[in-house]
């Protein structure tokens, strides 16, 4: 067993090193998935999987972090956690469930303190077909000049066009405009791409080589940015299947905190498109699957939105002064991760709550 605050890291780096001194503490082979590009500081950066367990295992829990790269730092805490608890670890051998850790599905946006791939692309939006017409999201096409105006910080107008348009349409529109997803704009919020990222093909892979003979499947993703600080909302992370709810329910939720839906607007997320657990379907389509993102909140959603049009706008302005960069990339961070300890603890406890939950689930 580790200290909480010890399983959490401030850069991509660290945090790899600590998960790759878990594999090796825990006895465990990692497989490496080399990203082309380096990453801010020039180090290697990878797509790291390590199971724990019967590689033919009939149940398998998958845990994975950073699909959302600066989402990492609690992603990677909570993985490297897991490697060091013995209580956790041996929980899943006795119930016959093989785990397998995904560590920095994003590596780059994880280096790099962005959301998004190198590509620009928002991971969770990318799992479509698109050799088929992609969605139009017409709302977000009329905000788009609005939320990456030309200079940063934005103008009064700039702001109080927003502003208006919000109490027009309202919070909710607003959000579900910006975040659901968009395919038109490739500098933009929440882009989905015009074809599978780097990510979405080495995942796609990973699920095929480790949970193409699963019969039961599990997958928790861990995720921060919507809700109330240091809260862990369990979002349906499946197709839209009342009988997986149903399971998902039984398996996470309370009377008091039951499992929450994009599909019934019961989550604090909008409906989105292209979400990365539909290649579950594809590429494992024998498994019974039920999955959760694991989603932790961190400050108030117009300040998180804040955060994301200044990293985009950077991106747009290279060339923007230091102390402004800077300044926009620790606003990227505080965004996405409340860097204290009793934030930390709430993570590790309820991440940890989830999974012993998942485990139970898939041995029942």
């Amino acid at each position: 067993m580790i200290g909480i605050g010890e399983a959490f890291s401030s850069r991509y780096a660290q945090a790899r090193q600590k998960f790759l001194q878990g594999c090796v503490s825990a006895g465990l082979t990692v497989e490496p998935h080399a990203h082309p590009l380096k990453g801010r500081d020039g180090e290697e950066l990878s797509m790291d999987v390590a199971l724990d367990g019967d590689a033919n295992a009939e149940r398998l829990l998958v845990v994975t972090s950073a699909c959302h790269g600066v989402e990492g730092h609690c992603g990677s805490g909570v993985q490297v956690f897991a490697l060091h608890d013995a209580e956790w670890r041996e929980k899943a051998k006795a119930q016959g469930v093989a785990v397998l850790y995904v560590h920095a599905l994003n590596p780059h946006g994880f280096s790099y303190g962005r959301r998004v791939t190198h590509e620009n692309v928002d991971l969770n939006r990318n799992f479509l077909d698109f050799s088929k017409p992609v969605p139009v999201n017409e709302p977000y096409a009329k905000l788009h000049p609005l939320l990456l105006p030309d200079t940063w910080p934005p103008t009064p107008d700039n702001q109080a066009a927003i502003e208006k348009w919000i109490e027009k349409h309202g919070a909710t529109a607003y959000q579900a405009a910006v975040t659901s997803g968009q395919y038109q704009f490739d500098d933009g919020l929440f882009f989905g791409g015009k074809a599978p990222t780097w990510s979405n093909k080495t995942i796609r892979g990973v699920l095929k080589r480790h949970a193409g003979h699963a019969k039961r499947l599990a997958w928790i993703d861990l995720h921060t940015g919507l809700g109330p600080n240091g809260l862990g909302e369990r979002i349906f992370a499946c197709r839209d299947d009342k009988v997986a709810y149903a399971r998902a329910n039984a398996w996470w939720g309370t009377p008091a905190a039951p499992v929450t839906s994009i599909y019934d607007g019961s989550s604090t997320s909008a409906l989105l498109r292209g979400l990365m657990w539909d290649a579950v379907y594809e590429e494992c389509p024998q498994a019974e699957y039920t999955g959760i993102a694991l989603e932790y909140g961190t400050l108030p959603m117009l300040e998180v939105t804040g955060a994301l049009r200044a990293d985009h706008w950077l991106h747009k302005h290279p060339d923007a002064p230091a102390d402004l960069a800077d300044g926009i990339r620790a606003r990227m961070v505080e965004a996405f991760y409340t860097d204290t300890d009793a934030w930390r603890g709430q993570i590790v406890s309820q991440a940890r709550q989830a999974m012993f939950q998942a485990v139970d689930g898939l041995a029942g």
